[in-house]
């Protein structure tokens, strides 16, 4: 025994017979079940499919599902100019712009950025336009007096005739 601390002293090995083959099989079984195990918590790449399913919701505007799209589309890195457009056009609601896109198809996403870029400008001009109307309704609102209060006719007394 003295002879085998010696050795591992001297940086040998401390296995004294060589391991039996049935306990790399059993490691790598081992590994197996780990990764079976583990597999459904693994993070799955997004493909081209996924683009599909983003869709703009009822009363978002373009601006904000423009973000959300784009946000999708940098998950997936070999999505293409012409999936990317066709994805988005795919997930518009019925709208002016997706009127446009209808009429005038385009076939890159870029041409459909740009293009999007002055709807959400008419988008946004409009949303300033009914605000500052519902402001100026409001002031409109407080400055004109109220009306005069109704009289119940019931509690009035006829008028006597002298």
């Amino acid at each position: 025994m003295s002879s085998l601390r010696h050795y591992v002293r001297q940086g040998g090995t401390t296995m004294v017979q060589p391991a039996a083959c049935g306990r790399y099989r059993k490691t790598s079984r081992i590994r197996s079940l780990f990764l079976h195990q583990f597999a459904s918590s693994r993070k799955l790449r997004k493909t081209e499919l996924s683009l599909f399913a983003v869709r703009q919701k009822d009363d978002e505007p373009l601006k904000e599902y423009l973000q959300r799209f784009n946000a999708a589309a940098l998950e997936v890195p070999a999505a293409t100019q012409e999936v990317k457009a066709s994805a988005f056009s795919q997930g518009l609601l019925d709208g002016d712009f997706f009127k446009s896109l209808a009429k005038k198809p385009v076939a890159k996403f870029d041409a459909l950025l740009a293009r999007a870029a002055k709807y959400i400008n008419m988008e946004e001009a409009q949303a300033a336009k009914k605000e500052t109307r519902g402001e100026k309704r409001k002031e409109i609102k407080e400055e004109t007096p109220s009306k005069k209060p109704r009289v119940d006719l019931r509690e009035r007394k006829p008028l006597s005739k002298e």
